[in-house]
């Protein structure tokens, strides 16, 4: 589904708030972002040409309407993508390529300075479609792009990454294209960072129709139903970036990273260019739910996994609940083992039967209440590979964090194989 027809169906629903008068993309946008919360905010006042959409990304329910489907059945559904991707079709005009600009000017681009203390204005949703000549594959993902005059963006890579891998080992400019405004469907796959060789945006089409066309600069593929395709090279000159707002709420520090030249611009008619306010509900939204998939395919290789959810008091990526049908001794603590094979950054994992709904955090913390003690059901591991989004690890400069890690089993306690001596002691009574 194109992101335009999406506003469409969300408009429909009372669910996008309209902006008429003009609002420079500086720290005013971004406050008003703010103030919107998890509503779609739709500035229709056109900014050299550009209207400006925000907020797309920041509930599960917008995800649920783009797909069709039921806002619980996002984790299986998206669990299904991983394990069937598809071939998307490619095509041979596109609406992102209506227009042509060879000539680069991304100062007349609305790009949004959030915070007087960022290190410039940033393009914050822009997905980079890079081809990773090693694996034969192309690669989709989000990277913050700090603006630095008219041509050239200094990029985030994360090291270790796929881009950054891609770039590392390449003597050459790495061609690029930048995605602005793409469907729904490209964003989360973007988001999900699986695992080996598969490509994001054949999960992309196994989510939702996601047709590609061929750049006219390069062979990469990228979405043909986006609004903004920016194509450019990653080069070896390195800059300083940042600082900037990340998905804890707190400034990442500033480092040498690549520079991006973009080459060629081509867009829409009437384009749309998306925000995403950095720390906000889109940016938690899309870093936490895409992990979902990966916790729920870890954990089901040790035991029965109902559900998944990132909650959003773990900044949506260092906490998670786990929802299983226990049926053995070690079913809490083995599940609670996996989730971190499923999410690597995720610090902290509370286990839940599949009587306590793991999307209330009430229910969940009533669970640890009544049926955790400390000794017996908290595991720790020390020292443990940590995410850099994580301001209380330990941060070495070029070295992956480190942090302790603990998982708790607020499952039933079981005296043995045979479950609970009394059982109906830790049921929670319901009033009908």
């Amino acid at each position: 589904m194109q992101l335009r027809d999406f506003i469409l169906l969300a408009e429909q629903r009372q669910w996008v708030e309209h902006v008429d008068t003009p609002v420079p993309p500086d720290e005013g946008m971004a406050r008003l972002m703010h103030r919107a919360g998890d509503k779609i905010l739709f500035f229709r006042s056109r900014w050299n040409g550009y209207r400006v959409i925000a907020g797309v990304c920041a509930s599960r329910r917008y995800f649920a309407l783009a797909f069709g489907i039921d806002e619980r059945e996002l984790c299986a559904y998206l669990v299904k993508a991983l394990e069937s991707p598809a071939d998307p079709p490619i095509v041979t005009s596109a609406p992102c390529q209506e227009v042509v600009e060879e000539e680069v000017d991304l100062e007349a681009l609305p790009i949004v300075r959030h915070t007087p203390h960022d290190g410039g204005p940033y393009v914050t949703a822009g997905i980079a479609v890079i081809h990773d000549p090693a694996r034969g594959v192309l690669n989709a993902a989000f990277h913050r792009l700090m603006r630095l005059d008219r041509r050239r963006f200094a990029a985030r890579l994360v090291e270790g990454r796929h881009t950054h891998t891609v770039w590392a080992n390449s003597r050459e400019d790495v061609p690029v294209a930048i995605c602005i405004g793409a469907p729904l469907s490209v964003q989360l796959a973007a988001a999900m960072s699986p695992a080996g060789d598969l490509p994001e945006l054949h999960i992309a089409h196994a989510l939702a129709p996601t047709p590609l066309v061929r750049c006219l600069g390069s062979d990469l593929l990228v979405p043909a139903e986006s609004e903004i395709i920016l194509e450019g090279r990653i080069t070896h000159e390195l800059v300083d970036e940042g600082p900037f707002i990340d998905l804890t709420g707190t400034f990442d520090i500033v480092r040498k990273q690549p520079v991006i030249e973009i080459d060629r611009i081509t867009r829409r008619r009437d384009p749309i260019y998306q925000a995403l306010l950095p720390g906000g509900p889109e940016h938690r939204t899309l870093m936490g739910m895409p992990r979902e998939p990966t916790i729920f395919a870890a954990v089901n290789e040790v035991c029965e996994c109902l559900n998944v959810w990132i909650p959003p008091g773990g900044a949506s990526w260092l906490h998670a609940v786990v929802q299983i049908r226990k049926r053995h001794l070690e079913d809490g603590r083995h599940a609670g083992e996996a989730a971190f094979r499923g999410h690597g950054s995720l610090k902290h994992v509370v286990v839940v039967d599949e009587d306590i709904n793991p999307f209330d955090m009430q229910e969940v913390e009533w669970a640890i209440a009544t049926r955790v003690q400390a000794d017996r059901d908290i595991i720790i591991w020390q020292d443990q590979p940590s995410s850099s989004l994580d301001p209380s690890a330990k941060h070495i400069p070029g070295q992956k964090a480190r942090t302790a890690k603990m998982a708790v089993d607020a499952t039933i306690p079981w005296d043995d194989e045979r479950g609970p001596r009394h059982p109906e002691a830790f049921q929670r009574f319901r009033y009908e």
